[in-house]
């Protein structure tokens, strides 16, 4: 394994792990047994990557092709399981602080997972593609999350909280453009840059706007 591998391995690692912590936690905070937490961080860590490769055609998935990744996803969402069944009075006693964490996670699997899959769609062929590349990298990001919110009974968190989805088109474009003029540390700051945005979006609430203000929307329940 080359440097340059072994330096995608570990990024797409730190992704997978982030993000088996974010679905596990959401399976936590949803009162759903061991099983739904294993399938709920396993889907968010790997739905992503599956989703990207069988828009580029490689067949099987990666995942099924190699399942150190789903394993990894695996232990960290057992983990999780085992942290709130031992852990439940103190994960009580400090929820916002525990849902800060999965939040943060949260944003630095979208980070990593937007940057990897534009990296593998020029990996693929499709460097010259600029528009495919960053779709592609933008829908592994999204993917394992919008799976997990479904299954959880939820609208999809990228389809109305905060700014997520622009975060990982922030990120992919920046990683897409710094890797084209050559600039070092591109994926680095492609990853930074949208998990700075997502904190921040969190953090100041930022929002999309939507077609119905909050307050016109109380006033039609009223």
């Amino acid at each position: 394994m080359d440097i340059l591998s072994s330096l995608l391995f570990c990024t797409e690692a730190v992704g997978v792990v982030a993000f088996a912590i974010s679905g596990a936690g959401v399976a936590i905070e949803k009162d759903l047994d061991l099983f739904g937490i294993i399938v709920l961080g396993v889907t968010t860590a790997t739905g992503g990557g599956v989703i990207r490769d069988l828009l580029l055609g490689v067949t099987p998935p990666a995942m099924f092709q190699d399942p150190v990744y789903a394993e990894m996803a695996f232990v960290t969402a057992l983990t999780m399981f085992f942290l709130g069944r031992f852990g439940t009075p103190a994960l009580k006693r400090h929820s916002a602080a525990f849902h800060a964490v999965v939040e943060l996670c949260d944003a630095v699997g979208l980070g990593v997972f937007a940057v990897t899959g534009v990296y593998a769609a020029q990996a693929a062929g499709y460097r010259e593609n600029g528009f495919l590349a960053v779709f592609v990298g933008v829908v592994t990001g999204i993917g394992g999350g919008i799976l997990r919110d479904i299954m959880a009974g939820e609208i999809p968190f990228v389809l109305n909280k905060r700014i997520y989805a622009l975060a990982a088109i922030m990120g992919a474009l920046c990683y897409y453009w710094m890797e084209r003029k050559g600039i070092s540390g591109a994926m680095f700051w492609g990853i930074l840059l949208t998990v700075l945005i997502r904190v921040l979006a969190e953090h100041y609430g930022w929002q999309l706007p939507k077609a119905r203000p909050r307050e016109k929307k109380q006033e039609e329940r009223t």
